[in-house]
């Protein structure tokens, strides 16, 4: 099994503490925030992971001189940012046709990836979203589903929202999602180009566990209190 770890944000609201430190490696309780997700991975059985570096990208390939996981990881610079499905599209190669995982680095959670690859290999999606209940749904992407656990709809940061549940950055994905992507300009995001697209060929599970992103500087300083490992 392949993963995505999207890790090239430019932090910018997080500043100033990202203006000498690449977001992904923010410390949260003393570690760097993009190595929890490696224990996630280790638990999943996961082989290789291809994370994507822009802003401060020297750190992040110094980070990884050295990190236990050096041997399965694939660093991806872009000098600049394709979007989320932009960085998918231009490393087709390293999934080939196998399903895979996409998860947004900046965020931190301990939830079972396990949830959502199992509930995609049922194979009656392109997609299969995480989903988290939010306080706070006009600021996210939030999902609408039909009693079989698929998406009917979408929509990122709605002013009405139809729900609670909300996107949460961990995807498992098939390799039809190319075809949806296709040749459209960089850089491509899939929340607002592809998402919306796949309305109906999508599945949702709602995760378990704790999951913040780590974007802002209150939702930092926050996290550091609420993280309970």
């Amino acid at each position: 099994m392949k993963v995505f770890l999207l890790a090239g944000g430019l932090g910018t609201r997080l500043r100033p503490l990202t203006d000498h430190i690449p977001k992904c490696l923010v410390p949260v309780r003393g570690r760097p925030l993009i190595d929890y997700w490696f224990d996630l991975f280790d638990d999943l059985g996961v082989n290789e992971v291809l994370v994507n570096m822009h802003h401060l990208s020297d750190l992040v390939e110094a980070h990884f001189i050295v990190h236990p996981w050096k041997d399965r990881v694939r660093l991806f610079h872009e000098p600049e940012l394709m979007g989320s499905a932009g960085t998918v599209r231009a490393n087709r190669n390293f999934v080939g046709n196998d399903d895979f995982l996409v998860c947004y680095a900046d965020n931190l959670t301990d939830t079972n990836l396990s949830v959502i690859w199992d509930r995609h290999q049922k194979g009656d999606s392109i997609l299969t979203m995480g989903l988290f209940h939010t306080p706070f749904p006009k600021e996210c992407g939030i999902a609408t589903l039909d009693k079989d656990g698929h998406i009917i709809d979408f929509v990122e940061k709605p002013q009405n929202p139809a729900s609670n549940l909300a996107n949460a950055g961990i995807y498992a994905v098939s390799p039809e999602i190319f075809d949806v992507i296709g040749d459209q300009p960089s850089p491509v995001d899939f929340g607002f180009d592809i998402i919306p697209k796949l309305s109906g060929r999508m599945a949702g599970v709602a995760i378990d566990g704790f999951l913040m992103d780590v974007g802002t500087v209150e939702r930092y300083e926050s996290v550091q209190k609420l993280w309970p490992h």
